[in-house]
């Protein structure tokens, strides 16, 4: 056995699956999951001593690579004067200030310690500010296994949820209606039928727990119009589009003012943190001002609250979106070219930072494509690149990150990596 293969059997005597959470199991792709002993800028080595360049960088948040010095130090720093207080500190204000400043939709903004948290809140905050229960979700997007959000569409355009977890009460998921992502036309006869019970509609504004999926710009601008309309919250779940895509996430790029935004991810710089904030009038609703209770033990630790500090101002200079969005770009289109070239089936997009890679003839827009594509293929792949030093995402239905750290000889190596393979067939 290998050290990967060994730890593996003895983490699944004591860790239910062997792993703390369900998609680093390589369920979906098969094979024993990698254990990491280290990360430093684009690489990660795992308990065999094999090095990766690796496209998931902590599903996201490492934007800047694995150990960034500056982030590094700056939890060090902040490590020596202490673990947690349980009580404010300086730095938390500031955080919040440059997510506010960040942020134009945003007046206010509570720190959490999770991304699940975040959106579980503002949920909660959204129902409390409306006084309605019902929330619109959509069918491949995942806020967090907060009950509400476990829930999966059934057959028909507006059938309500039923619940994809056990454990999540069928009374609470007929709360939840669940849509197809990028129908704006399914949208409009969900208001017209509910609008009057709809507190809220959360969406990824850019789909990445389906793989990434682009919004069509009608979708968002729907959104927006039908929300307004009928007086229901719209959430940004920006947990991993925040700070990724753009200076402005996601809703600067798309030009769109959501009223409640959740972020995780990128604002933690690779630390637990995450956060959700707004329009004043709904967030004054949150205790100790108002009556909808959220509370954390450990919300804004000062570890996190370092961390996040560092790497979002790092990720403010001057051309660095540009930067990335470009790196990330020439990935996917090398990809896509050396598939062609040996007549591979493979489509390939990115937004920002962010990348999928499709088994499919063309970039899929919904969830229902998404599934169509060719899972095996998609298997096959994973484990050839693996085998090659490339550690993609272990599903074929999660998106890949690229870090400021990859520099063009790594996309080139992972470029001529899949060539290798689509060539041997």
């Amino acid at each position: 056995m290998t050290r990967n293969e060994d730890l593996f059997s003895r983490a699944q005597k004591t860790i239910p699956g062997g792993v703390n959470s369900p998609v680093r199991a390589f369920r979906s792709v098969g094979g024993a999951p990698r254990f990491f002993t280290r990360g430093e800028g684009s690489r990660v080595w795992d308990a065999d001593g094999k090095a990766y360049l690796d496209y998931v960088g902590s599903w996201g948040p490492l934007i800047l690579g694995h150990a960034d010095a500056d982030t590094v130090a700056a939890v060090q720093t902040a490590a020596a004067k202490g673990l947690s207080f349980g009580a404010p500190t300086e730095a938390e204000i500031e955080l919040a200030e440059l997510l506010v400043a960040r942020v134009p939709s945003m007046d206010m903004v509570r720190l959490v310690s999770s991304g699940t948290e975040a959106t579980m809140s503002a949920i909660r905050l959204a129902r409390g500010f409306t006084g309605r229960d019902m929330i619109v979700k959509f069918e491949g997007c995942y806020h967090g296994h907060g009950d509400s959000l476990l829930v999966k569409a059934g057959s028909g355009l507006l059938t309500f949820g039923n619940p994809s977890s056990a454990g999540v009460p069928a009374d609470l998921a007929q709360h939840t209606l669940v849509l197809d992502y990028n129908d704006a036309q399914g949208l409009r006869d969900a208001f017209a039928r509910h609008g009057k019970t709809i507190a809220c509609v959360i969406v990824e504004p850019v789909a990445g727990n389906m793989n990434l999926i682009a919004p069509k710009p009608e979708f968002l601008a729907a959104m927006r119009e039908l929300c307004t309309q009928h007086g229901a919250v719209l959430i940004f779940d920006e947990v991993m589009t925040g700070f990724r895509v753009g200076p402005g996430s996601a809703q600067g790029l798309y030009g769109i003012t959501p009223d409640l935004s959740t972020f995780g991810k990128v604002v933690g710089g690779g630390m637990p943190l995450g956060a959700f904030g707004g329009r004043r009038d709904i967030m004054e609703k949150i205790a100790p001002l108002g009556p909808v209770y959220q509370a954390g033990t450990l919300s804004g630790n000062p570890l996190s609250v370092a961390a996040g500090l560092v790497t979002l101002k790092k990720i403010a200079a001057p051309g660095f979106y540009e930067a990335l969005a470009a790196t990330t770009r020439t990935l996917v289109e090398g990809l896509a070219g050396a598939a062609k070239k040996h007549g591979v089936k493979l489509s390939a997009q990115s937004v920002g930072g962010m990348f999928g890679v499709y088994f499919a003839a063309t970039p899929p827009t919904s969830y229902a494509e998404v599934m169509a594509s060719d899972k095996e293929a998609f298997n096959r792949f994973f484990h050839a690149m693996l085998d090659a030093g490339v550690y993609l995402a272990p599903s074929a239905f999660e998106a890949g990150f690229v870090s400021a750290a990859h520099s063009e000889a790594d996309i080139a190596a992972t470029v001529a990596a899949a060539d290798a393979i689509f060539a041997a067939g």
